[in-house]
């Protein structure tokens, strides 16, 4: 039995090399022209050209694409989804190039988070992190990894997990979720660095036997974390059966990748700073160099070198970073446009960007990533007739509609004119 058939798909365009893909491999991707998927309980069943009638039976819903182009769904690898209150009142400090101290000073910055956040009852979490949810699935993103680190105390890390794990399941994207306790000392824990990350490290192993968290990360910078601390903290972490991740060399290169790929991270993040010695590191390894453009924009700072670590062999990711502090927006369609003006990446690296690499650093690339027979139908149709249209046409959403295990969860509305033009 088929349940679903999408057919007059335009154009499909997938990934199809075994993850990580890295370097010159990125810009290769599988085209189908004219192109249908069949689908049942969820999973793709057949992928073809042309006629589909043969897969069809009584029972087969037919969704016509209307020649629209057909990729994966966007996996979003690196967001702090649950979060308190919002930082607007610092926004004019911020054009005016107030340092992000003096903000600090003024009661602004991360600590204004932690305050938020840490005050925001469970449903006031919910209801912000569902908001945020809504806007990502219409730009087609059908997977997130989601942080923590806004609490810094075991009550609202915690809570923040929780959160996650409870509108995990009341809404269309799946939500895989990281411990970032080591997100910046808190103030109570100013004048005791080693007391806080030995409560890290304890806060870890609740959330592991709570099974609230599957990776633990670590914001290595110079003023937060030193990479003697980063690792002490990620080194527990594995042994308690997290899976490392690094906020790595975004100011400073400091060694935050060679940290990250020494103990077999799933990704280095940022990389702004990172020394080429390090990017061929990263090349060497299966760590994915996690990209942020929205992070550069919003904050007028360098980009990272996308063309450098591709040519070095790196595999590459690109992520949406969605944080109330440094990259407020939930437009991840804008973070790829971000990376093919900003970060020199072409429509087809981009692509794998999104996808596949992302699956494979939140472990799940053997479900979603990639158009294939046998993965979850997580896919997205967008109004548009080539990826270079997706790209070149900034600002906008694309969306045409999103399916989510073979079910329609997101169609566009679009406004009729009456006849009248």
């Amino acid at each position: 039995m088929i349940e679903l058939i999408i057919h007059h798909i335009g154009e499909l365009i997938t990934p199809f090399h075994t993850p990580p893909v890295k370097g010159k491999f990125m810009r290769e991707v599988k085209r189908v022209t004219d192109a249908f998927i069949a689908i049942n309980d969820g999973l793709i069943v057949a992928i073809g050209s042309g006629d589909y009638q043969a897969y069809q039976d009584k029972n087969t819903v037919l969704y016509d694409a209307s020649g629209a182009l057909m990729v994966p769904g966007f996996i979003d690898g690196h967001t702090h989804l649950v979060f308190g209150g919002s930082r607007e009142f610092e926004f004019a400090d911020k054009v005016a190039g107030i340092p992000y101290l003096d903000i600090l000073k003024r009661g602004g910055g991360i600590f204004a988070t932690v305050k938020s956040t840490r005050q925001a009852t469970m449903r006031e979490l919910e209801t912000k992190a569902l908001k945020s949810l809504d806007i990502m699935l219409s730009f087609g993103v059908t997977t997130i990894e989601a942080k923590s680190g806004y609490g810094l105390d075991q009550k609202t890390e915690i809570r923040q997990l929780e959160v996650a794990s409870a509108v995990n399941k009341i809404q269309p994207i799946d939500i895989i979720s990281t411990y970032m306790g080591a997100h910046a000392i808190p103030k109570e824990y100013a004048h005791n660095r080693t007391l806080y990350i030995e409560e890290v490290i304890k806060i870890m192993k609740t959330i592991k036997a709570s099974n609230l968290a599957v990776f633990a990360d670590v914001f290595c910078e110079e003023g937060v974390f030193t990479p003697q601390e980063t690792i002490t903290i990620l080194t527990a972490a594995k042994a308690i059966g997290l899976i490392p991740k690094v906020h790595a060399d975004e100011i400073v290169s400091n060694g935050g990748a060679k940290i990250a790929v020494d103990l077999q991270a799933a990704s280095a993040d940022h990389l702004m700073a990172i020394s080429t010695e390090d990017m061929v590191g990263l090349a060497q390894s299966n760590t994915i160099a996690n990209l942020l453009p929205g992070t550069s924009f919003y904050l007028n700072k360098e980009y990272a070198n996308a063309r450098a670590l591709l040519e070095v062999g790196a595999a590459v990711g690109v992520a949406s970073d969605y944080n109330p502090g440094s990259s407020p927006s939930e437009n991840f369609q804008l973070i790829m446009q971000l990376a093919a003006n900003k970060l020199r990446m072409s429509p087809e690296e981009i692509l794998n960007a999104v996808t596949i690499n992302p699956a494979y650093q939140l472990h799940i690339a053997d479900k979603v990533g990639s158009i294939a027979i046998g993965k979850q139908a997580d896919l997205v149709l967008l109004d548009a007739k080539n990826l270079e249209y997706v790209m070149y046409h900034y600002g906008i959403n694309h969306t045409k509609a999103v399916f989510k295990n073979g079910v329609l969860v997101y169609e566009a509305k679009h406004y009729n004119h009456g006849g009248i033009i």
